[in-house]
């Protein structure tokens, strides 16, 4: 299969696992959800890594690993606690700030120039931002033209995949210092459950009835952990046929189909103004990508 759908169901499989996430699963607090997405989407991925062989994995992997997991993990937290307290519309589209974000520290601290192009789809994914809160032009019964973007500050979901965003961008670049000792096919199934193992570790010093908490509801569990488990799986095999930035540039259609689940399964409002404003954000990361 050619990498373009493997994208696209990679995407699809994201943005279903976080409305699964959010419909079944959605008294949980951020920490239970961070180990059901961890833990359950390595269980499911284990089996992988016994029909391949292991690879030789030198201590400078285990460096890249010991920075990676803490930050991932955090990541993830912020990521649930994100799409629990808000709409997914006004949520996982801020997601699509990660490459803004990598474009903007690769200037501040490498000195890396962003040509006209990546300005470019840097302004449309700020234009888009700004889009998605356009019904709060109008504060009360005057216009406000900066009321949109003082809404993605004071709205706490759109704060946070911000803030997720940002350690995303940290943790794309470890993953690709990783990624030299390892097949892409083998690093996600073995990434997955080191995370898995690494999160229940954390959690069982803080929380003593962790088996309680992952037999609560076995089958919602495994539906995210599956879900999970196969956007893993077309991640990696889809980044073994492309380019990595034009794969996740691609991948970031997870937050159109984000939007489409907040409309048919909670009712969320103005579909059609999210929906053309993620376009706006999906091209404008396009733009970032093709740069590259």
């Amino acid at each position: 299969m050619d990498w373009l759908p493997l994208t696209l169901i990679c995407a699809f499989m994201l943005a279903s696992a976080d409305a699964a996430t959010k419909r079944y699963l959605a008294d949980y607090t951020a920490l239970e959800l961070t180990v059901i997405r961890f833990v359950f989407t390595g269980l499911l991925l284990a089996p992988l890594l016994f029909i391949q062989p292991l690879p030789s994995l030198p201590w400078p992997f285990w460096g890249w690993l010991a920075v990676l997991l803490p930050i991932e993990i955090l990541a993830m937290l912020l990521y649930m606690r994100a799409i629990r307290s808000g709409p997914l519309a006004q949520t996982l589209p801020y997601l699509a700030f990660t490459p803004v974000f990598s474009a903007v520290t690769g200037f501040v601290l490498l000195g890396e120039r962003i040509s006209v192009q990546a300005l470019t789809g840097i302004l449309l994914v700020t234009l888009g931002a700004y889009l998605l809160n356009l019904d709060r032009l109008f504060a009360g019964q005057r216009l406000s033209l900066f009321m949109p973007l003082k809404a993605i500050m004071h709205h706490p979901g759109s704060r946070l995949m911000l803030i997720t965003a940002i350690l995303y961008s940290v943790t794309s670049v470890l993953g690709k210092g990783a990624l030299q000792y390892m097949p892409p096919t083998f690093f996600g199934p073995f990434y997955f459950c080191v995370l898995g193992v690494s999160t229940l570790i954390l959690v069982s010093v803080r929380r003593t009835n962790i088996i309680g908490l992952l037999w609560r509801r076995p089958a919602s569990h495994l539906l995210v952990g599956w879900l999970m488990a196969v956007m893993v799986i077309t991640h990696f095999l889809a980044i073994q046929r492309v380019e990595v930035a034009s794969m996740l540039a691609v991948k970031r259609t997870s937050l159109l189909f984000g939007i489409v689940y907040g409309a048919l399964l909670f009712k969320e409002a103005h579909l059609a103004q999210h929906l053309s404003a993620g376009a706006v954000i999906v091209l404008g990361v396009l733009l970032i990508a093709d740069k590259e």
